[in-house]
């Protein structure tokens, strides 16, 4: 028996907040965001900087310095204490609690510790991404093994997640986040379970899908990526944005001869330096 058909609500993503000031093609925007837990903790304090679409960028620092509540506060698991975090042109704070499914549904979600349903197949997996925002069988059965050849889980299709290795898991998790193919895509500690050399097959994954236009966000501690990639890094150190650098490392680099004459006059820093081609590139290569 057919299942009939039907279009859930939608939170629309994209129209131009009133409020957004310079940067129009910011899709996340936090505005003197703090985060105070019931318990006293400070999750986030005064934190303001902007993504622009179709960046990479990492969020680094220690256990506890906020990486995970910014993960939080963008999915609206919590909400903040003082500020104002817009999406895409969505003051967050305006979303109704019912309507938080929804706008989840525009997001891309890929977890350390996978959150794969046990009692489905690979397929199943990445489909019920689909199901829930009224896809017809139709599109399922055309995205489904798309997704699926470019995680380069094709011959895994009718597997189940206990029959896969820790890499094969996330890969599940990488194409489950993709299929709907998101504006934004947040990947908290997606290599924290993961081998060194299983946790570039991931990374590669994410930049590809970086490169299609999808804005990435990613939490980690995982120094030798981020120092191998080279992106945008915001630093976090309890819960203030200590760093925020192009093209950097995943620890403070010592400031250049120029940066450090302009500092002792007094004046702006340079721009940093930027790559004359993409480092990240050579680890793409097996995607060409």
């Amino acid at each position: 028996m057919a299942a009939t058909e039907t279009k859930p609500e939608h939170i629309a993503l994209g129209g131009r907040d009133p409020l957004a000031g310079s940067d129009p093609n910011a899709v996340i925007q936090f505005r003197g965001v703090s985060k105070t837990y019931e318990s006293g903790d400070v999750g986030l304090e005064n934190a303001t900087f902007s993504i622009s679409r179709g960046e990479f960028v990492f969020i680094v620092g220690q256990t506890g310095s906020g990486k995970s509540t910014i993960m939080r506060l963008l999915l609206k698991e919590h909400e903040v204490t003082q500020g104002s975090i817009v999406v895409a042109g969505r003051d967050l704070s305006e979303i109704e609690t019912k309507k938080v499914p929804y706008y989840r549904r525009n997001l891309g979600v890929v977890f350390q510790d996978f959150k794969l349903l046990p009692n489905r197949t690979v397929y199943d997996n990445v489909a019920y991404a689909l199901q829930v925002t009224g896809r017809s069988r139709k599109e399922i059965r055309a995205k489904v093994p798309d997704i699926l050849r470019l995680t380069g889980l094709a011959t895994k299709l009718h597997n189940y997640p206990d029959q896969l290795s820790g890499g094969e898991q996330q890969r599940v998790s990488v194409a489950r986040a993709f299929v709907n193919h998101p504006p934004l895509l947040l990947a908290d500690e997606p290599t924290g379970n993961l081998d060194p050399e299983t946790s570039i097959g991931i990374m590669q994954l994410l930049y590809r899908i970086n490169r299609t236009g999808t804005t990435v966000l990613v939490a980690t501690h995982d120094s030798h990526m981020v120092d191998r990639m080279r992106r945008r890094v915001i630093e976090l150190e309890r819960g203030r944005i200590v760093r925020d650098e192009a093209d950097a490392m995943y620890g403070r680099r010592d400031p250049s001869t120029g940066e450090f004459a302009a500092l002792m006059r007094g004046e702006p820093a340079p721009e940093p330096h930027r790559l004359p081609r993409d480092p990240f590139d050579e680890v793409d290569e097996a995607w060409r």
